[in-house]
């Protein structure tokens, strides 16, 4: 039987930081693990593959990444570069593979813990829009959207390969 590891927000970690952004960066770091565990043995093509109609892992890491940045810019106060915009439009387009995939999540997710650590608490109630149409929220809760947002798409990989492994169980028994 697998032992089952400490999630990061068991661990004791991080107490020198307020409740809200520990919380955020454990679930960040809770994503990092969950995708290195469930990403493993994964081939370029498998990364990119959509069993029964899922969406790709690839575009998950994709997603992740690069949503990451736009909701931490919108957090920051800021509105959106035509970069990050050209990014969100190419999301779903295959990338370079696996190696690749993977790094640009890892690095966004340790750009994300750097960024979330320069907010200050007595920013969360300030208002922030979002998108062209500064749909209303505040820092706070594009804090929380980054962790539960991130999370909701590592749940979608899990399922995406759990999804790609029963494919493959089932054409190699035949």
């Amino acid at each position: 039987m697998e032992e089952r590891k400490i999630e990061p927000w068991l661990r004791g970690t991080r107490t020198e930081v307020d409740a809200m952004r520990r919380g955020v960066i454990h679930a960040l770091e809770l994503a990092a693990e969950d995708m290195t565990r469930w990403s493993e043995g994964l081939s370029d093509e498998e990364i990119e593959a959509r069993p029964m109609g899922l969406t790709s892992v690839g575009f998950h890491l994709r997603h992740i990444a690069r949503s990451l940045d736009r909701l931490l810019t919108y957090a920051e106060g800021q509105q959106l570069s035509e970069r990050q915009l050209k990014a969100l439009r190419s999301e779903m387009e295959p990338g370079a593979g696996r190696e690749a995939a993977l790094m640009e999540f890892a690095e966004a997710i340790e750009v994300a813990v750097t960024r979330v650590l320069k907010i200050m608490p007595g920013s969360f109630e300030e208002a922030r829009g979002v998108g062209k149409k500064m749909l209303p929220t505040t820092v706070g809760g594009l804090l929380v959207h980054c962790a539960d947002h991130t999370q909701r798409h590592v749940g979608q990989v899990v399922t995406t390969v759990k999804a790609l492994r029963g494919v493959v169980q089932k054409t190699t028994s035949i």
